[in-house]
């Protein structure tokens, strides 16, 4: 059961692991294409309803469907960011909204603002989230670069300061996700 759980949970999220991104740039970054969203984007914009009976692993096609982006999922490229305005992801607890984003391509979610089980459900499958308000000065398709453990965000020439994420969600984000932490504490214990 394990190990098949293991294989469900990795197929469910996606293969995006924030390891891989500290190797190759030495330290915790990103850079991608952003998509500016407005304030309170509800989880029914980031995955409709109707959405929650297709296949676990089919989530992120219907990324941002019910949005004023519903094309979305077609059009993300791997490692893009989006950036919102206040409240991102409230609405119900649907925990598959992060999973979606995530399973899509989305890299990172920086927000002026967060639903707390939004904020809390993206940690734990490993998606970064980052609070800070600038959605009002970048605009879609720009490249923006971020260094998530400083939460420093550039953008064509100008530079952002984000509140820092914890220790601890940090720690939980270079696992890739909750799971993956507690298995790895769980077998330095063993």
């Amino acid at each position: 059961m394990g190990n098949q759980q293991h294989q469900d949970d990795s197929a469910v999220m996606g293969s995006t692991r924030h390891e891989d991104l500290e190797k190759e740039n030495g330290m915790f970054t990103v850079e991608g294409a952003c998509w500016v969203f407005g304030d309170n984007v509800d989880t029914d914009q980031i995955l409709p309803g109707y959405a929650m009976a297709e296949p676990a692993e089919r989530l992120g096609s219907f990324a941002f469907a019910g949005s004023s982006v519903p094309d979305f999922a077609k059009r993300v490229k791997p490692g893009d960011i989006v950036v919102a305005g206040q409240n991102f992801g409230c609405g119900s607890s649907r925990e598959q909204a992060p999973v979606a984003l995530l399973q899509a391509g989305v890299r990172l979610v920086i927000g002026a603002s967060f639903a707390r089980i939004f904020r809390r459900n993206a940690i734990n499958i490993g998606l970064p989230v980052l609070v800070a308000d600038i959605a009002g000065q970048v605009r879609s398709g720009e490249v923006l670069g971020v260094d998530i453990a400083r939460a420093q965000i550039r953008c064509d020439g100008k530079s952002f300061q984000g509140a820092p994420l914890s220790e601890s969600s940090l720690t939980t984000l270079r696992a890739g996700g909750l799971i993956n932490r507690v298995r790895q504490e769980l077998a330095r214990r063993s």
